[in-house]
C-alpha cells in the first residue's frame, strides 16, 4: 500500500482531497437539516439560513480542499498555483455567502411586514430601507472581495490595499471618473435613511404620474400609469423637487371643474353630487364640496372637491362625478349649458348656444 502511494507524489494528496470533500458534503447535509428545524420559530433567521444553504454546499468543500492543499508538501508540482486558485475561490465563496445572507435578511424582514394591506405605509418604509441598504451592503462586499483577491497577487497588493482604504477609494474614483456611480450609492443611503420616496409611492416626476416599482443602488424604476417605465438616477431625487402623493398617507383630494350658464341653480347640483357619492365605492366619506369658484363674461366655473383612499381611486371617482354631473345638467337643465349671447340692434338680445353659433366667414 505504501509503495503504491509513493508512485505518484499527488496520489496521497488526491485521496485526502476526496475524503475531505466527501466529509464536507456530509457535514453540510447534516448541519442544513439541523438549522432548518432549529430556526423554524424564527422566520427571519430561517430565511437567512435558507439563502445560505446552497452557497455553503459549494463553500464547505472549497474550504476543505484549501486545508488539504495547505497541509500538502511544498515540493508537489503546481501546488502553489493550486493553493492560490483555491484561495481565490474561497474568497469568492465567502463573498457569495455574505451576499446571500444579506439578501436573505432583507427578504425576511420584508416578509414580516406584508404590503398587501390597506394601510401599508410602514411596510413600504421597511421594504425601501431593507432593499436599498442590502444592495449597498452587497456592493461593499463585492468591492472588499475584489480587493482581497487583488491582495493575493504580489504585484497588485498595493492596489488591493488602496481599494480598502477610504482615501484610496476617493483617489481611484477620481482616477477612473466613477463619481456618478458613487454619488448614486451615497444618494441611495440618503434615500434609505431620510426616505423621501418608498416602494409603491405615487410620484409626479417630469410631468409623469407613476408608482415606484423598484429602487436599486443606482436608479429608481417608476411604473407609469400606461405601463411605461421611467428610469431615474438616485442622485436626481436628491437634487431636484418632485411630488410625492403618498409621503405620509395615501389619502388624497380630487377636483372636478364644470362650466355652466349663469342660470344653473347650484342646490340641485349639490344634491345630485351627494347622491352620486353615496353610491360610489371610491369615496371615503371625508370631503364633499361643491363651490362656485370663478365667473367669466359667459360662464360660471364650478369646482367639486372629493376625497378617496388613494390616487388611483381618486382618479376613478373624479371621472364618475364628472360624468354624472354633466349628464344631470344635460337632462334636467339643458338650457344651462355654456351659451353665447349675441345682442341684436333694436331688439331683445337673442340667446344662442355654442352649437348654434354660425360659422365664421373667411
Amino acid at each position: 500500500m505504501l509503495e503504491s502511494l509513493q508512485l505518484s507524489p499527488w496520489l496521497a494528496t488526491a485521496v485526502a482531497a476526496l475524503f475531505a470533500t466527501t466529509l464536507a458534503a456530509i457535514a453540510h447535509r447534516m448541519v442544513a437539516i439541523i438549522l432548518r428545524r432549529a430556526t423554524t420559530p424564527l422566520p427571519v433567521v430561517q430565511t437567512v439560513v435558507l439563502a445560505c444553504i446552497p452557497v455553503m454546499r459549494i463553500l464547505l468543500p472549497l474550504i476543505a480542499l484549501q486545508l488539504v492543499w495547505q497541509a500538502a508538501s511544498d515540493d508537489l508540482p503546481y501546488i502553489g498555483g493550486i493553493r492560490h486558485l483555491n484561495g481565490l475561490a474561497v474568497i469568492g465563496g465567502v463573498c457569495w455567502l455574505l451576499i446571500a445572507a444579506i439578501g436573505g435578511l432583507a427578504n425576511g424582514v420584508i416578509a414580516q411586514h406584508p404590503a398587501d394591506v390597506e394601510d401599508n405605509l410602514t411596510a413600504r418604509r421597511i421594504a425601501t430601507q431593507a432593499r436599498v441598504l442590502s444592495r449597498t451592503a452587497m456592493t461593499g462586499v463585492v468591492m472588499a472581495g475584489l480587493a482581497l483577491m487583488l491582495m493575493t497577487f504580489p504585484g497588485a497588493r498595493q492596489v488591493g490595499a488602496s481599494l480598502l482604504a477610504s482615501a484610496g477609494v476617493v483617489g481611484i474614483v477620481a482616477g477612473i471618473a466613477a463619481r456618478p456611480v458613487f454619488s448614486n450609492m451615497i444618494a441611495g443611503l440618503q434615500i434609505a435613511l431620510a426616505q423621501p420616496i418608498r416602494i409603491d409611492d405615487v410620484l409626479i416626476v417630469e410631468g409623469e404620474w407613476g408608482r415606484v416599482e423598484e429602487i436599486t443602488s443606482t436608479y429608481v424604476v417608476l411604473r407609469i400609469w400606461d405601463e411605461r417605465r421611467l428610469i431615474i438616477p438616485l442622485q436626481w431625487f436628491i437634487e431636484n423637487p418632485f411630488q410625492n402623493w403618498t409621503r405620509t398617507n395615501s389619502e388624497i383630494l380630487g377636483t372636478v371643474f364644470l362650466f355652466a350658464d349663469y342660470r344653473l341653480p347650484l342646490d340641485p347640483l349639490r344634491a345630485e353630487l351627494q347622491r352620486v357619492l353615496e353610491t360610489a365605492p371610491e369615496w371615503d366619506r371625508r370631503v364633499n364640496v361643491l363651490q362656485l369658484t370663478d365667473v367669466t363674461e359667459r360662464t360660471i366655473q364650478i369646482r367639486v372637491l372629493v376625497s378617496a383612499r388613494s390616487s388611483g381611486l381618486a382618479f376613478d371617482l373624479r371621472c364618475r362625478v364628472r360624468e354624472a354631473l354633466v349628464t344631470f345638467i344635460q337632462r334636467e337643465y339643458p338650457d344651462c349649458l355654456p351659451q353665447v349671447r349675441v345682442p341684436a340692434q333694436g331688439a331683445e338680445a337673442p340667446t344662442r348656444t355654442l352649437a348654434q353659433e354660425p360659422p365664421l366667414k373667411a
